[in-house]
């Protein structure tokens, strides 16, 4: 059962992203959007839609939103793909841990550019006056 959930989990990404891309015809629905990950409930009723946005937070918000508000029209379009007794239902949440590697990284060369400043230059690189 884990392995059908995987496969579904997986297929039903591309499949709502593919539907996403060019089916959904909001203007809060950017292209910098990526479907993430799918999680669906065990009893194949409800999915969870990660999705990943580039912008400010006010977009990510009206994007999540925009989308929320077409699940339905995403759902029967992408039921069409997605041979299923019932298709789940969609619920859209933001994935922020793109946003949070992010953050990681810049944090790292911060500190990384401190220990630099603090050792000097070292003995392989010539010390200019």
């Amino acid at each position: 059962m884990k392995q059908r959930t995987e496969r579904l989990n997986s297929l039903l990404k591309e499949v709502l992203s593919d539907v996403i891309r060019k089916d959904v015809r909001n203007p809060h629905v950017k292209e910098l959007l990526t479907v993430t990950r799918v999680d669906i409930s065990k009893d194949l009723h409800y999915a969870k839609v990660y999705v990943s946005v580039i912008g400010t937070p006010e977009d990510k918000e009206a994007t999540i939103n925009a989308l929320q508000s077409a699940a339905g029209f995403i759902a029967v379009n992408a039921s069409k793909k997605v041979v299923m007794r019932y298709f789940p239902a969609l619920t859209f949440r933001l994935d922020d841990a793109v946003d949070k590697h992010m953050r990681i990284e810049k944090i790292l060369e911060e500190i990384q550019a401190q220990r630099d400043a603090l050792e000097g230059p070292t003995s392989d690189e010539p010390i200019t006056p």
